[in-house]
């Protein structure tokens, strides 16, 4: 039941929740982020870090954030008034959560609406036959002209509107059954096809040997940081989809299948990007440019180009996509259960307001782009520290302190239905939730604020 008394609608089954839950942790910065970073820091010994970062830290926060949401059945900030008390003040952590996806939602639109733009243009062969230097123009093109940017926004938007409208089960849950195989598969074939060129054995080299004098602070940090955020914790997402779970699922056991679907993504995407830099004699590391600038010219350089680069757009698009509907659906979730809101109301109306408030940040790139009001940042950039820097973070820390430190230990056993020997896994997880976790993520918060550099 709901905060309304209404029956509370469920997965279908744990396999489609593993799916959308997946789907909301691969997004854009498993296609280029986690390339990029791994580049910058010499390939294998950072992945190594970021590895073990994702079990010593990713993990146990997701766990207690599926905690959270199945026990208290309600939306992010429902939960809390459930297992504490209406009014009670960790409900700030339901509500540091549905305003991080709500304002991520506005400007994540932005950068997700160009990968529909490139898949039309892929599509339509506007690609083929053009120049590196055209090529790399028409991104210029696409960014400096406010109303393609706005027009692709507002459509991915409004495809994402259209999925959540159908709720949980007839919108994110049949959508996520379609998207997370399509974007598996495509990955697939394009990862096929990067090891096959001449750039695969060095790639598989870069990612796997392990050099760890390359190793710097600032990698360690990069590692701890990208770990925690590639999970989509902190944002109350998963803390809202869990709370669609049947009282039997296995919480331990699906928390790892979500993060090893998305690390095996994220490695796959990386190996693809590298073999093919390495086939054009690039550096790795080069940049977030590599995305929408060099890659479709190192793309269209290969034999069949031109579906290999549709291919790799269809990917950007499907992985956005994938991500938008919980960040959506955060925000929903709270006004269906804690506001009696019906769901097309809500969908729609948070849909208008992510659409209007992401208009500076889509003006940012062209318009606005000199207009720098928050210490020398334009609004998308003042937007992306927010919910990066401090919200995400923030959100995660609060979810750590309060599973691991102020929920009694006898409500985590129950609901995690363990007993006798199994208690020893569950006394690891709240060790590295209390100890580990909170410290992990206060030096990524330190180290945001300037504090190391």
């Amino acid at each position: 039941m709901n905060g309304n008394n209404r029956p509370r609608v469920l997965w279908a089954s744990r396999f489609g929740f593993v799916l959308a839950a997946a789907g909301s942790a691969i997004g854009l910065g498993n296609i280029w982020k986690f390339p990029y970073i791994t580049g910058q820091h010499g390939g294998g010994a950072f992945v190594l870090v970021y590895l073990a970062c994702i079990a010593l830290v990713g993990v146990p926060i997701l766990m207690a954030e599926l905690l959270i949401g199945r026990q208290g059945r309600r939306d992010a900030v429902g939960c809390f008034a459930v297992l504490e008390r209406p009014g009670s003040p960790w409900m700030i952590v339901g509500w540091v959560g549905v305003a991080a996806s709500f304002i991520l939602l506005s400007f994540y639109a932005v950068v997700a609406g160009w990968s529909f733009d490139y898949v039309v243009m892929a599509a339509s062969g506007a690609l083929r036959g053009r120049s590196s230097v055209e090529i790399e123009g028409l991104f210029g093109a696409l960014v400096s002209s406010p109303t393609r940017v706005i027009f692709w926004q507002g459509l991915f938007i409004v495809a994402t509107v259209a999925i959540v409208l159908g709720g949980v089960r007839g919108g994110i849950e049949r959508c996520s059954r379609i998207l997370m195989p399509a974007l598996f598969i495509l990955l697939l074939v394009l990862f096929g096809r990067g090891l096959l060129s001449a750039g695969g054995p060095p790639a598989l080299r870069f990612m796997f040997h392990a050099d760890f004098s390359a190793l710097t602070p600032q990698a360690l940090l990069d590692a701890v940081g990208h770990a925690f955020f590639t999970l989509s914790l902190g944002a109350g997402t998963m803390i809202t989809y869990a709370s669609y779970l049947d009282p039997e699922a296995d919480l331990g056991g699906l928390a790892l299948r979500i993060a090893l679907l998305d690390t095996l993504m994220a490695l796959l995407a990386a190996l693809t990007i590298f073999s093919v830099a390495f086939t054009a004699g690039i550096e790795p590391g080069s940049g977030p440019g590599l995305v929408f600038q060099t890659l479709p010219i190192l793309l269209l350089e290969l034999p069949f180009g031109s579906v290999l680069a549709l291919l790799f757009f269809l990917l950007l698009a499907f992985a956005a996509l994938s991500s938008s509907i919980s960040m959506l659906e955060v925000t929903v979730a709270y006004l269906v259960d804690e506001k009696s809101w019906p769901r097309w109301r809500a969908t729609g109306l948070v849909g208008i307001a992510a659409f209007l408030v992401g208009l500076p940040s889509a003006l940012s790139f062209n318009l606005w782009q000199d207009y720098r009001p928050f210490f020398g940042r334009t609004f998308f950039e003042a937007c992306d520290l927010l919910v990066s820097s401090y919200l995400l973070p923030l959100g995660g820390l609060l979810v750590a302190i309060y599973v691991g430190w102020v929920w009694p230990r006898r409500h985590s056993l129950a609901e995690l239905g363990v007993g006798g020997q199994q208690q020893r896994w569950v006394h690891s997880w709240r060790l590295l939730l209390r100890y580990v976790a909170p410290a992990a993520v206060i030096i990524v918060l330190l180290n945001q604020a300037g504090v190391f550099r």
